[in-house]
């Protein structure tokens, strides 16, 4: 008797578990989406391989993907399978403040996890590392920080570039303009149509905007390694329930190599170009630092 007793007590905490009512109660993120049935997803349109704009206009990406697989999961803890996926895009400026005021549930773009940040907004476990370098056109003759005194420099607004090349050892002394674009594609146009020298931005997105321009073959990314950045997407602080879920997602994908996948499968053309490009320019700066070594081996030791 006492045996059977025992187990239909555990038959019935199941089910008080499992019982709407006395299911643990949704809070922050997730409670709002249940609430209105909608997530919105944070996307950008030009921050090629992580998000991006496809030629129907349609958001697609690493970190779209990864904040697809996200969704899904809160479909589930939700019980919410016809969950509405609502697109907002944001930018550099304006990203964080939709994140902390609820517009934006999920910022699936290319963010920098920092302290500073991490004051404002939680980001889920790093997924992509960047290093942040600068691209020029190739007839400017800049390969340098050290070349950028009294000329015009182009960065996105509400990024951390210019502060970067500002702190770097090779900078100090430098007296360089900056010149804001609201978005990566407009601080390329700076660069571009020669309103700035250069573009500094991440390396991964210095090649997709390069691959993409009219003439790719007049650009290179240039100069010192500014910065190693972690990128990650982006939450709402203070929600350890949506964080949880979120981070399990992503460390399920890794454990699985699921993640592996997405960054090995085929991009679409326009994201092989931005590859190539960055591997070429790799390729010709590489080759210049030989032929300097070669010199000053020859001539400069006489």
């Amino acid at each position: 008797m006492k045996h059977g007793s025992r187990l239909w007590l555990l038959m019935f905490a199941g089910w008080l578990a499992a019982t709407p009512a006395f299911a643990a109660e949704l809070t922050g993120t997730l409670k709002k989406v249940k609430e209105s049935g909608t997530i919105t997803m944070g996307i950008r349109e030009s921050s090629y391989p992580l998000s991006y704009l496809d030629d129907k206009q349609q958001p697609i990406g690493y970190h779209i993907d990864i904040c697809n697989k996200i969704v899904e999961a809160v479909k589930n803890e939700v019980q919410l399978p016809n969950l509405k996926v609502q697109h907002q895009p944001v930018t550099s400026q304006n990203r964080i403040p939709l994140v902390t005021n609820g517009t934006v549930d999920l910022e699936c773009g290319s963010t920098t996890n920092n302290e500073a940040r991490q004051k404002q907004v939680a980001f889920v476990v790093t997924t992509f590392v960047t290093n942040v370098r600068m691209a020029v056109k190739k007839k400017s003759g800049i390969t340098s920080l050290a070349q950028l005194g009294g000329k015009s420099v182009a960065t996105t607004s509400g990024t951390t570039s210019v502060q970067l090349m500002r702190a770097h050892e090779k900078a100090k002394g430098i007296d360089f303009k900056e010149a804001y674009g609201k978005d990566h594609a407009d601080s390329f146009l700076l660069m571009e149509t020669d309103r700035a020298v250069a573009f500094v931005m991440d390396d991964n997105l210095l090649a997709g905007l390069i691959a993409t321009s009219k003439t790719p073959q007049d650009f290179a990314i240039v100069g010192e390694v500014l910065n190693v950045e972690p990128i990650a997407i982006m939450i709402r602080r203070d929600d350890p329930a949506f964080k949880k879920l979120a981070d399990d997602t992503v460390k399920g994908l890794m454990k699985s190599g699921e993640l592996e996948k997405h960054l090995v499968e085929p991009y679409p053309p326009i994201v092989i170009r931005a590859v190539r490009a960055f591997g070429w320019t790799a390729l010709t700066i590489g080759f210049a630092i030989v032929l300097w070594i070669l010199y000053a081996m020859l001539f400069a030791y006489r």
